[in-house]
């Protein structure tokens, strides 16, 4: 069985492989190599390569996610995705500022950069999201779909995984200071709501 997370970049899949290798899986993550086996279309090799981990986060497995299912069945799909398609592009916009064009994009999203292209974006990550819904309707049990700024975190996971929920901070890894600034203000107030409680 193979675990595969298949929510587009920037879209908590960091924070999503960070949870998988703590259960102890052998994980890779964004994978340059697989990416251009992807590009060019060798598939037996990018198979070949997935036969030897047990998870997945990050390109180039959100492209291959039908490949994997059909080769590798019993395998497990988590979706992750943003609280909306707004918020997702603000944070691939960030996050290209920081790291400049990228092949990558050019080929997912058909642009370097995101600046100025939000609705050939826009389309892509929606069209994503719509596309492994459909593909997954008939089979609940095999895609999970989760938003981390919902609230979703390791009960969901643990459920999902059929594994037992660990007890311990659930990880918002490469979160943007807004998202931490946010969460330690979500934290603060409960904090202090719970406090109340007590008086």
């Amino acid at each position: 069985m193979k675990i595969v997370g298949i929510g587009l970049n920037k879209t908590g899949t960091t924070t999503l492989g960070v949870c998988l290798r703590h259960w102890g899986f052998k994980h890779i993550g964004f994978s340059e190599e697989g990416f251009d086996m992807w590009r060019r279309g060798l598939y037996s090799d990018l198979l070949e390569m997935v036969r030897r981990y047990d998870s997945f986060d990050d390109w180039p497995w959100p492209m291959v996610y039908q490949s994997i299912d059909e080769h590798f069945p019993g395998s497990k799909f988590i979706l992750t995705r943003r609280i909306s398609a707004d918020v997702w592009f603000e944070s691939l916009c960030k996050h290209a500022r920081r790291t400049g064009p990228t092949v990558f994009r050019k080929y997912i999203y058909g642009h370097e950069m995101p600046g100025g292209h939000k609705q050939d974006h826009i389309r892509v990550y929606t069209e994503h999201l719509a596309a492994v819904r459909t593909y997954f309707k008939d089979r609940p049990g095999d895609l999970l779909e989760v938003c981390w700024e919902e609230g979703d975190g390791w009960k969901e996971l643990s459920k999902f995984l059929q594994l037992e929920e660990p007890d311990i901070p659930f990880p918002h890894a490469n979160a943007s200071p807004t998202l931490r600034q946010h969460m330690l203000t979500k934290t603060r107030r409960r904090a202090r709501g719970l406090l109340r409680s007590f008086r």
